[in-house]
């Protein structure tokens, strides 16, 4: 049995791997088995991270904010348009690049601990990225086994 503990320590060590990647962001699967078919991470996400506008087709998504302060921006596509992404990972499609310009913002939530703003639900389908304002640490679960496609 292998006891994991999220403390100032493994938020910090991560956080030092984010900003040494060229996405300025890195994950730490919580998962403990090859068999364990769910989606528990966390992910360090430094200032000017870029996260592609994208949704999950077979699963919500819940998002809590352990440090830091970012927004969870949700999107809709503009009438008779098209996303242009490939359908990609865990069932999900991302906008492909070039295709920002056929969806607008629709809405924004503020992930801040400080200000007593911890997480979202993300409904099934839904588009969304993420605006980081500062180093912020998120909890993200999702249903079902991450698949690459």
């Amino acid at each position: 049995m292998e006891i994991i503990e999220i403390n100032d320590n493994l938020l910090a060590a991560l956080h030092l791997r984010a900003a040494d990647s060229e996405r300025l962001r890195m994950n730490y699967d919580l998962r403990t088995t090859a068999d364990d078919t769910s989606q528990r991470m966390l992910n360090a996400l430094e200032v000017g991270t870029r996260v592609p506008i994208h949704r999950h087709l077979e699963t919500s998504e819940t998002t809590i904010c352990l440090h830091g302060c970012m927004d969870v921006v949700f999107y809709d596509l503009k009438p008779n348009e098209d996303c242009g992404g490939p359908v990609m990972g865990d069932c999900g499609t991302v906008i492909a690049d070039g295709m920002e310009a056929n969806v607008f913002e629709r809405y924004r939530v503020r992930l801040c601990p400080r200000e007593g703003k911890y997480g979202v639900q993300i409904p099934l389908g839904a588009w969304h990225s993420v605006e980081v304002y500062e180093p912020s640490t998120i909890f993200e679960a999702k249903d079902g086994a991450y698949r690459v496609r």
